[in-house]
């Protein structure tokens, strides 16, 4: 039987959790433009367009992660459609985290009075000019630290892409314990990866809104 040491483990774990940063961001950074799309539509004067922004969120809400990977992968296939575990996941995670994404960015628009809207109409600016250079910057300030709280979300979302055969942390975790038969160890150092994953993002998110509540109360 071979030994595997402790170092072994940590190296295999190590170069999955590269495949976990990368989905994160590619999931994150595609969920930020598909949800800004989204965030428009959202607030769109045109209720049609509304309406099919918001169903669109709920729909992404109120479904499980799992089923829309499922979908994805297993769904299109049904169709004569091969689409690969990595690809399945970053679309899958993209467009999850961009309905919460979006729906997190509307309430920090809708944070912004009304009184700054009416002011930059006042000045003949159209309802995009108004989101570029007034709502926009200030709703920014804001949205900062729930957009960073949110990344924690999706770097522990990517676990979940084990099932379709993806090989980031969580399924390395799964095939080194299968190896090494040392489930404790494996699983404690996978849990400790996705600490030092998550653990400065959620710091960053609450340094973060204490500057802003800091900045806040200055003005």
């Amino acid at each position: 039987m071979i030994e595997f040491s402790t170092w072994d483990i940590l190296r295999n774990l190590l170069l999955a959790a590269r495949w976990t940063v990368v989905l994160s961001l590619v999931s994150f950074a595609g969920g930020g433009l598909v949800g800004l799309l989204v965030l428009f539509g959202r607030i769109s004067p045109r209720k049609a367009i509304q309406r099919a922004a918001k169903a669109y969120i709920e729909l992404l809400q109120g479904t499980p992660l799992l089923m829309q990977l499922f979908l994805i992968f297993f769904g299109l296939g049904m169709f004569g459609v091969d689409v690969p575990a990595w690809l399945a996941a970053g679309s899958a995670l993209t467009l999850w985290s961009a309905a919460f994404l979006a729906e997190i960015w509307r309430g920090c628009v809708e944070s912004v009075s009304k009184g700054q809207w009416e002011a930059s109409a006042s000045l003949g600016m159209g309802r995009l000019q108004q989101m570029r250079h007034v709502i926009l910057p200030q709703a920014l300030r804001v949205a900062v630290p729930p957009t960073v709280g949110f990344s924690v979300q999706v770097v522990k979302g990517t676990a979940l892409t084990s099932i379709i055969g993806f090989t980031e942390l969580s399924k390395a975790g799964t095939v080194v314990t299968n190896a090494t038969f040392q489930p404790f160890t494996v699983y404690g150092l996978v849990a400790l990866i996705y600490f030092a994953l998550c653990w400065p993002l959620s710091k960053s998110s609450q340094i973060l809104e204490r500057k802003l509540n800091v900045a806040h109360r200055g003005h």
